[in-house]
C-alpha cells in the first residue's frame, strides 16, 4: 500500500465517552470553512468491510472474543481502511480526521488487555506499512465522567449493540487513561492532551489551536 501523503492525517484518541466524534464533527466544520477539503472516517470501521468488522468488535454479545483476535480484527479493519481511504485521501492532498487509530489498539489491546506493546508494534509493521499521523489529539477525561457520558448515549439509542467495551468494569476504563496518558507523555510533540471535562466549545477551541500548528503549510482546495 502507498503511504505517500500531501494532506494531514489527524487522530482523535480517549477512553469511551471523551467525545471524539463530536469534535471531529466541529473541527471538519471549522476546516472546510477555510477551503480544505477534509475526511472524516472512524475506526473500526470507515468502510464497508471495516463496517462488517466493527460490529463483531462492539458488539456486546461477543463477550468471548479474545485480546489477540480483538487486535487481529481491528488491524484487519485498518488495513482496509488506509487502503481504501486513509492513504488515497492524504495523496490527494486532503486532510483525514480519524476517530481512533493504531494508539488505540496499542493502549487497549497492547496495555489493558495485556497482550504487549511489541506485539502491536509487530502487527502495525505489516497491516499499516509506516502509516502513523501527523497530530493525535488525546481527549483526557475522568474514566467515571466519561463513562457516565457513554452510557447515556447508548441509553438514548434504540437497540444499540455495539457497547462491548462500554460494558467494561470501571477498573478497565481507568486502566485505558493511564494507557493513554503514559503513551502521551512518551510522544508529547505528536500526541496532544486536551482536556475534554470542559464545555464543547473549550474543548472545541483547544482542538483548533493544536490543528492550525499543522494545517498552515497546506494549501485549501479553493
Amino acid at each position: 500500500m502507498s503511504t505517500t501523503r500531501r494532506g494531514a492525517f489527524i487522530t482523535f484518541e480517549g477512553g469511551e465517552g471523551a467525545g471524539k466524534s463530536t469534535q471531529i464533527a466541529l473541527l471538519a466544520a471549522h476546516l472546510r470553512s477555510r477551503g480544505h477539503e477534509v475526511v472524516e472516517t472512524a475506526e473500526p470501521g470507515g468502510t464497508a468491510i471495516g463496517k462488517q468488522i466493527r460490529r463483531i468488535f462492539l458488539d456486546a454479545a461477543n463477550h468471548e472474543l479474545a485480546p489477540m483476535a480483538e487486535l487481529l480484527l481491528v488491524f484487519a479493519a485498518r488495513a482496509q481502511h488506509i487502503e481504501q481511504v486513509i492513504a488515497p485521501a492524504l495523496a490527494e492532498g486532503r486532510i483525514v480526521l480519524c476517530d481512533r487509530f493504531t494508539d488505540s489498539t496499542w493502549v487497549y489491546q497492547g496495555v489493558v488487555r495485556g497482550l504487549g506493546t511489541e506485539a502491536v508494534r509487530t502487527v502495525d509493521g505489516v497491516a499499516c506499512g509506516g502509516m502513523k499521523p501527523d497530530l493525535t489529539l488525546l481527549l483526557d477525561i475522568p474514566a467515571e465522567l466519561g463513562l457516565e457520558r457513554a452510557r447515556a448515549r447508548n441509553a438514548a439509542q434504540e437497540a444499540n449493540p455495539e457497547t462491548r467495551l462500554d460494558d467494561q468494569e470501571i477498573g478497565f476504563h481507568r486502566r485505558v487513561r493511564e494507557g493513554y496518558l503514559d503513551l502521551a507523555g512518551r510522544e508529547p510533540e505528536r500526541i496532544r492532551v486536551i482536556e475534554a471535562g470542559r464545555s464543547r466549545g473549550a474543548v472545541g477551541a483547544s482542538v483548533r489551536e493544536e490543528v492550525d500548528r499543522i494545517v498552515g503549510a497546506i494549501k485549501p482546495a479553493r
